[in-house]
């Protein structure tokens, strides 16, 4: 009989295991920072006594995000998957959320077309060394006051606000921030989440029509990641900021489906996800 409980620190070393049977090179830090965000979105199944599959999920407001179901191998097409995301999605319709986003691979798609997602964006995983290039005085590097700012202008892209998200990624000492503005309008801005030898870009949100400014904050901060190895997550529709990482030396891990069920968002702003996890 499967039951799903709310992960606790107890849970941690499980789902490191776990996930990392995936390949998803996760560390304590990282389910630290999920169950801070949404204490009661993360979830292990158990069957009888036994651990058996992990589940997160974060809400912000109207909006909420799915990520990291894996289920042990032992227990796969006998439902498990299945009552971790049903519970999720309860747990997110119960905090108020309308849109539920999530980022499938794609032998999941069926798999979660049958909750109702529904497929809106397909997005490259891209590997790479960061490498210095030109960059251009219009872009600056933000600072604590710029926070506020910027967490309201990623609001009105994202479609709902990533405060309690976004506040840790930027206020994080080593991790880096860069904005595009003009006459004080910001009209983008791109983040990077920095560990000891890798680093993870994203999110970059810039206005629809200005595909300049957001290569430029691209190039800015993968000029400040020299010598690093760098994660994007990329809409492959973007072709401009596609081809210019490839002629740096990108290349493409694999692929996922950004899914939703509600009404899709981030859909009028040049956009690259935070995470596979949280949008």
């Amino acid at each position: 009989m499967f039951r799903v409980e709310k992960m606790e620190v107890d849970d941690f070393p499980f789902a490191i295991q776990l996930a990392n049977t995936m390949n998803w090179n996760m560390a304590i830090e990282d389910f630290e920072f999920m169950t801070n965000l949404e204490p009661r979105g993360c979830f292990v199944l158990f069957h009888g006594s036994e651990r058996s599959g992990i589940a997160t999920s974060v809400s912000f407001g109207k909006v909420g995000w799915f990520g990291n179901l894996i289920v042990k191998e032992d227990y796969r097409k006998e439902g498990a998957g299945s009552l971790l995301v049903r519970h999720a999605i309860d747990y997110l319709k119960n905090k108020g959320v309308e849109t539920i986003g999530l980022y499938a691979y794609p032998h999941l798609i069926g798999f979660y077309e049958s909750f109702g997602f529904e497929p809106d964006a397909e997005f490259l995983v891209l590997q790479g060394e960061a490498v210095s290039s030109a960059t251009e005085g219009t872009i600056r590097e933000a600072k604590k006051q710029d926070v506020p700012a910027l967490i309201d202008f990623d609001s009105h892209c994202f479609g709902a606000q990533r405060k309690k998200l976004l506040e840790p990624i930027l206020l994080e000492r080593g991790n880096l921030c860069y904005i595009s503005a003009d006459d004080h309008e910001i009209i983008g801005y791109v983040a990077a989440k920095v560990y000891d030898e890798m680093a993870e870009v994203g999110p970059l949100i810039c206005q629809s029509n200005r595909v300049d400014a957001a290569m430029m904050l691209l190039k800015t901060i993968l000029s400040r990641l020299k010598g690093l190895d760098v994660s994007i997550y990329l809409p492959k529709k973007e072709t401009a900021l596609l081809d210019m990482l490839t002629k740096a030396g990108f290349k493409e891990d694999f692929r996922v489906a950004r899914m939703f069920l509600g009404p899709a968002i981030a859909k009028n702003c040049i956009y690259m996800a935070e995470s596979l996890e949280r949008g």
